[in-house]
């Protein structure tokens, strides 16, 4: 009998969760029951899929008769092709990458391509260009959008809100999906990161003839804008984009995907974080090894364990080989022996490395590590008789390296160490900072320095915002007001004051915050790195309301881990 009552009760609680589900289903609510429902495959990935295709940027609609270009002082008609791009560089006068000659230089040649050959006679030289009339043209309707009357605004709103209806979603096995990117680039200048060699180039109007439509097979094919034909129209249930198109400036493909609130974005989110948390099982045998190979009579094995040791140790990326036209960024497995300089001893500690290399989109990483003596003793090895620009691991690649840790546990590669250390030094630092008594304000600081030691791991640096002493003066200015009430009022009504001290505490704590985020990156790690049931949960333990955390598109993103997760997950 006992037998037969442990076999039901798993039967039972199944059944209801099936119920709950349905109902969520049916009521709206509960998205954890959507993207647990059938979950796909590594193959297949939907069985029905339909969408209207993408949304395509208006035609150029010509200056007026009164805006001129002129060359050499004189005014000059353009072809309406000649003069849109024209337009894309007016726009950027104020800004400083006109004033670099790459940027200059592949404008003016992407430019004269697209020429009529009577422009192309008379066009010799850029800087005889004068671009200022049309420039101030646009800066005086920048100026008109932003002095709309309120009606002006509604009408715009509300044509968004119509192609948000008509392009913006997907019908994908019966449900009503959100498309994450269905407006196409309109065409411009590229401008990449940092001193992109490609900056300045001609990023071209993306036509229906260029782009793949992928579908189920009984769905309504979309149709393509009048007196056009799509590239070709597929139904490959193997991937879960909608559009596809080869972007001019790289050669590479691009996607219209679906938003990351949906079924599957969740589930491969879910399952990200998955693959990482059960690294915490084999990370120690993978740490063994990896010191073993430092001392193996193999230098391949060697430079992996060494690499394999930054990665986790630095959280540095995998890199990936790059062309000849590519910005000269580079990660852990495409470092030169221009990037580390050995010290024997700096600062007080032994065996440190400095590091100093352009990371993904140009950003700088600079760092001063001690490491352990043999990793110290294996670089002076990997640099011994090379060249500054050779490479530090000339005997591994980022595929080798991912393989080898595919073995060592199925689906684990660089990135999902970097995905590991960013959730579990999130966990730390969650547990270390957070203490009973705190007001939500102060918990609400404790997360964002827990977020902020997460994004100086993974170096996601940024500029300080242009507007940063401005909004710091101001929040000052607020600061200097409440505290003047406070005083003035100190005397006369003491629940006043103690609310006005709250306020006055509250402010000293986001002045505190904004000033210690100033250089930082918080949203990059927040949305690929840190596994969201960490914060989820937190929020639940320490009655922080998720919306402090996350914003509603966050929300959407990260509604599984909100609607699965307890105060007492645990990464």
């Amino acid at each position: 009998m006992r037998k037969q009552r442990r076999t039901k009760r798993p039967r039972k609680t199944e059944t209801r969760r099936r119920r709950r589900r349905r109902r969520s289903l049916i009521s709206g609510s509960g998205t954890c029951a959507l993207w647990e429902e059938g979950k796909s495959s590594d193959t297949q990935k939907w069985s029905s899929l339909e969408h209207k295709g993408p949304y395509f940027p208006p035609e150029y609609e010509p200056l007026p008769d009164n805006i001129c270009f002129y060359y050499d002082g004189q005014p000059m008609k353009l072809s309406p092709a000649t003069e849109e791009i024209v337009t894309f560089y007016a726009k950027m006068l104020d800004h400083e990458y006109t004033s670099k000659e790459v940027f200059q230089n592949n404008f003016f040649s992407d430019w004269k391509e697209e020429m009529t050959k009577e422009e192309r006679k008379l066009i010799k030289m850029l800087s005889k260009c004068d671009f200022s009339q049309i420039h101030k043209y646009f800066v005086e309707k920048s100026e008109e959008r932003k002095n709309m009357t309120k009606e002006e605004k509604q009408v715009l709103k509300e044509e968004a809100s119509r192609l948000m209806e008509e392009y913006g979603f997907c019908l994908l096995d019966g449900h009503r999906e959100k498309i994450g990117n269905f407006k196409l680039e309109p065409p411009g200048l590229f401008r990449g990161r940092g001193e992109h060699p490609k900056m300045g180039k001609l990023k071209k109007r993306i036509q229906p003839e260029d782009v793949t439509i992928n579908c189920s097979q009984d769905s309504k094919i979309p149709a393509p804008p009048a007196g056009h034909h799509w590239k070709r129209v597929q139904h490959d249930n193997t991937v879960t984009w909608l559009a596809s198109w080869l972007e001019n400036i790289h050669g590479r493909p691009k996607y219209i995907m679906l938003n990351p609130s949906s079924k599957l974005k969740g589930e491969k989110d879910w399952q990200k974080y998955e693959t990482a948390r059960r690294l915490k099982m084999k990370v120690d045998s993978i740490r063994k090894q990896y010191r073993r190979d430092w001392t193996s009579r193999e230098m391949k094995s060697r430079q992996r364990g060494v690499a394999i040791y930054f990665i986790d140790k630095l959280a540095l990326r995998a890199g990936n080989e790059k062309d000849d036209e590519s910005a000269d960024t580079v990660g852990c497995c495409s470092l030169r022996v221009e990037h580390i300089t050995l010290h024997r001893r700096l600062d007080g500690q032994e065996h440190v490395v400095e590091f100093d290399f352009l990371g993904k989109d140009s950003i700088r990483y600079y760092n001063k590590v001690p490491v352990e003596k043999q990793v110290f003793k294996n670089l002076k090895l990997f640099i011994k008789h090379k060249d500054p620009e050779d490479d530090l691991f000339d005997r591994i690649t980022t595929v080798k390296l991912n393989k080898t840790l595919n073995e060592c546990m199925p689906g684990l590669t660089a990135k999902v160490f970097r995905t590991f250390n960013a959730s579990t030094t999130l966990q730390d630092q969650l547990n270390k900072l957070t203490t009973e008594g705190m007001t939500v304000e102060e918990k609400i600081l404790s997360y964002n320095r827990a977020n902020r030691a997460v994004a100086i791991l993974c170096n996601h640096q940024r500029a300080a915002p242009k507007t940063f002493e401005k909004s710091m003066q101001l929040l000052q200015e607020k600061n200097r007001n409440e505290n003047f009430k406070n005083e003035k009022l100190l005397e006369k009504k003491e629940k006043a004051v103690q609310r006005l001290s709250e306020q006055l505490k509250k402010l000293q704590l986001q002045e505190t915050d904004r000033e210690e985020n100033k250089v930082i990156a918080l949203g990059t790690s927040k949305l690929n790195y840190l596994d969201p049931r960490i914060s989820v949960a937190w929020c639940k333990k320490h009655q922080v309301p998720v919306e402090k955390i996350y914003n509603k598109t966050q929300r959407d993103k990260f509604a599984w881990a909100i609607d699965m997760t307890d105060e007492n997950f645990q990464f």
